[in-house]
């Protein structure tokens, strides 16, 4: 018989729980397929002071809008996003104004826009002086329908005589 003699030790805290995999523990097995679900995750846990605020009025859908916070986009993450809408929310601070932050975040946009999303860029300021007013003003434009696609070319012309 080739078994373990003597006594096993109990496993070592987290080890040896093979249900906690299934139950979304297990340490970072998960995470490290998706690394931009660990940044998001982490992101979520050191949010700034004018996210916080926007989240704590943000959460629990207010008028049946749900928002998501620290949300990955392919290689982005959006500060708040609607996902009924498409609509990113980025909340900007000082640093979106220094080196090449601005021309970032105009190509960043605009790729995103690109892909069919609409985004809405809160100056962090704003948030600071007045949390409500802001997101109030998010869920009406979050409540709003997406506009259409934009197509290439001019506009149809009218039918008809001339």
């Amino acid at each position: 018989m080739g078994g373990v003699s003597g006594p096993i030790d109990p496993p070592r805290d987290g080890e040896g729980d093979r249900g906690a995999e299934r139950r979304g523990g297990g340490g970072a097995s998960h995470s490290l397929r998706r690394p931009e679900v660990y940044e998001a995750r982490k992101a979520r846990r050191e949010m700034s002071l004018p996210e916080v605020l926007l989240w704590q009025r943000l959460k629990g859908s207010p008028q049946g809008i749900a928002f998501r916070k620290q949300h990955p986009i392919g290689p982005y993450r959006a500060d708040f996003y609607c996902a009924a809408t498409k609509l990113i929310i980025e909340v900007d601070g000082i640093g979106h104004d220094l080196g090449d932050r601005p021309e970032h975040d105009v190509y960043r946009t605009e790729k995103l826009e690109r892909q069919g999303f609409s985004v809405v860029r809160v100056l962090a300021s704003d948030v600071l002086h007045d949390p409500d007013a802001v997101a109030d003003s998010l869920v009406v434009l979050a409540s709003s329908p997406p506009p259409p696609p934009l197509r290439g070319g001019p506009p149809p012309r009218e039918r008809g005589g001339s």
